[in-house]
């Protein structure tokens, strides 16, 4: 739980700064020599306008969906690992060569070593469907932000406005 609010708000922080280098706020002149009180009704309006056309509003706080669950790695990987490789490793030697020991440290060592390599494959997993969900969303508030920022500059646009 505290890592998913970890990571939640590393996402926010993440896109709070780096999106805005992406999603440059616009520039807005006014080309027909519009009053500073009209500019800031103008722009009021057009901000409501954008707002309700791109389904998106730029003053609010980014929301982030939920991230992709966390999978509990189950304990003792290395530890089952080596005693199932053990058991298995000694009744072979017992079989084999009617040496039990030398035949289960063989398996327990191996039977670590596939116990930990799971264990590692299961986080790297996890650590990209992580990296893939965060990416995605800075995505996704991309795309929303340039929509909102087109609709609200063809609206001062519309109002004589030069926008860049």
């Amino acid at each position: 739980m505290k890592k998913t609010m970890c990571i939640l708000l590393l996402l926010a922080t993440t896109i709070l700064y780096a999106v805005p280098a992406l999603a440059q706020d616009l520039i807005v002149f006014p080309a027909k020599g519009q009053k500073e009180d009209q500019m800031a009704r103008d722009k009021s309006e057009c901000y409501q306008w954008a707002q309700k056309q791109a389904g998106f509003d730029p003053m609010e706080t980014p929301k982030a969906s939920a991230p992709p669950p966390q999978q509990q790695s189950r304990r003792g990987g290395v530890v089952r690992g080596a005693a199932r490789g053990a058991l298995v490793g000694g009744v072979v030697g017992e079989i084999a060569n009617d040496d039990f020991g030398k035949g289960a440290g063989a398996g327990a060592a191996g039977g670590a070593l596939l116990g930990g390599m799971r264990r590692r494959d299961q986080r790297r997993s996890q650590q990209q469907a992580q990296q893939q969900w965060e990416e995605q969303q800075a995505a996704e508030y991309a795309q929303k932000r340039n929509t909102y920022n087109r609709a609200f500059g063809a609206c001062l646009e519309a109002k004589g406005y030069t926008v860049k």
